[in-house]
């Protein structure tokens, strides 16, 4: 795989979230599509109340339009092209709900795991059709296991949901997730290549261009939050490019912030509703660090830095360094 059409597609992607931001936020201002913060958080979000949010609309709008110009058309393609926009459109309407009809959790449980299950479901059949390996590997090893299509698919489904639901919490300090999800999808690009998937490695690079230049407005302090369309879309395409390059383990390192985010999440309810006592001042995690004193940007910063890590960890087991 030519490394120069990934760098084209991320300049291409960049410029086109850049360019888009700035229209789309002041839209969003004039809809009043504003953020609402959670008055049982950190007091120094409560600022942050009203500011716009589904800027991710911006981030799929950039990547559609650059992974449609630069990527070939084969299965791939569309496995790719379901799960970014399917989980992306799952996201936008969770946001849609929140905002317009001011229900402050959304999609019920219910609708969201219809949704999930759905996408999943298309993304199954498009692989089947191709008749994609069900063989597991496990990252470092020569060693795999086929756990056969009744087992695998299931697996892969309960993936996606696992991995839509770790990035989504990841969102909640400025910058945070954007910067954290360029460094995975930067090192699945380099899995991408190793793998020979044209598809896999123009997605990643549309996501990293469509999210890096989503960061411009979303650094600290944030001119604009993706919302659910933003992280939804994120994951999809992340989950997805694990499974189409057999990396599906490999996510457990590369996307090791994202899978730290979750856990604290359901270590901090099982916690509380077995013992009646939390482990952390609130989850997701980075909230318990911004509650112990740590600014925004060192959050931000240090959680970048252990992402950073963990994607060379990640790429050195893969055999790719």
């Amino acid at each position: 795989m030519d490394y120069q059409l990934l760098l084209l597609t991320i300049a291409v992607s960049f410029i086109l979230a850049v360019i888009a931001a700035p229209l789309f936020i002041p839209l969003l201002r004039r809809m009043k599509f504003g953020q609402q913060v959670r008055e049982d958080g950190p007091q120094t979000h409560l600022k942050k109340a009203g500011t716009p949010t589904m800027g991710g609309i911006v981030i799929i709008v950039a990547f559609t339009l650059s992974y449609l110009k630069f990527s070939v058309v084969n299965t791939d393609f569309y496995v790719l092209l379901v799960a970014t926009l399917g989980y992306g459109l799952i996201g936008f309407l969770d946001d849609y709900i929140k905002i317009v009809f001011k229900r402050s959790l959304g999609l019920t449980a219910r609708q969201k795991l219809f949704g999930q299950l759905l996408v999943g479901a298309v993304m199954c059949g498009l692989l089947i059709s191709a008749g994609h390996s069900t063989n597991i590997s496990i990252p470092g090893t020569a060693m795999s296991f086929d756990w056969g299509g009744w087992f695998y698919y299931p697996f892969i489904i309960l993936m996606m949901m696992a991995i839509t639901n770790a990035v989504n919490f990841t969102d909640g300090v400025d910058g945070l997730l954007s910067g954290t999800s360029a460094i995975a999808l930067a090192a699945y690009a380099v899995v991408a290549m190793q793998a020979t998937s044209i598809a896999a490695g123009v997605c990643a690079a549309a996501m990293i261009g469509a999210v890096l230049g989503f960061l411009v407005f979303n650094a600290y302090p944030a001119k604009v939050f993706m919302g659910d369309t933003g992280s939804f879309g994120i994951g999809g395409a992340i989950g997805a490019i694990a499974i189409v390059t057999k990396s599906e383990l490999l996510f457990v390192i590369i996307g090791g912030v994202f899978v730290i985010e979750m856990l604290s999440v359901v270590l901090q309810v099982a916690s509380f509703k077995t013992r009646g006592k939390r482990i952390f001042r609130m989850s997701p995690i980075h909230h318990h660090f911004e509650l112990g004193g740590w600014s925004e940007w060192r959050v931000v910063v240090s959680f970048w830095a252990v992402s950073l890590v963990l994607a060379a960890v990640g790429l050195y087991i893969s055999k790719g360094l």
